[in-house]
């Protein structure tokens, strides 16, 4: 399954933003799915998971009570939304689809990746 996330860019410190990302060529309704974050300089970094089902979800501490993961698998498609956006959000913002159904905080365990999108957050 080939992903594409959107819904990055520029957002000053308090805002918020929701990113989206699409599945072409194939279901997520199979998979477990993520989203990760790389900051310039660092590792990239588990933010969310979600499971084949919707039914649970998992957050990084950093983002816990501020950020929300939902999926739409009728429209094959997986959100992150994100309030109270801090200046040490800013990254790349990967969605990822793994083949089990549970949560995985491994980024080595997914095996798509969607191209990622930027979210910069001004203080």
């Amino acid at each position: 399954v080939q992903l594409q996330a959107s819904g990055g860019g520029s957002v000053q410190a308090g805002g918020s933003m929701r990113l989206s990302c699409v599945a072409s060529g194939g279901t997520i309704s199979m998979y477990g799915m993520g989203w990760f974050r790389q900051a310039p300089g660092n590792k990239r970094e588990f933010v969310a998971g979600i499971t084949r089902s919707g039914s649970l979800t998992l957050y990084a501490d950093s983002v816990k009570g501020r950020f929300t993961i939902s999926r739409d698998n009728v429209k094959s498609a997986v959100y992150l939304q994100m309030n109270s956006l801090k200046s040490e959000d800013t990254a790349v913002y990967y969605c990822a689809a793994h083949q089990g159904g549970g949560v995985e905080v491994f980024a080595a365990m997914y095996t798509s990746w969607g191209q990622g999108t930027l979210v910069t957050v001004s203080s």
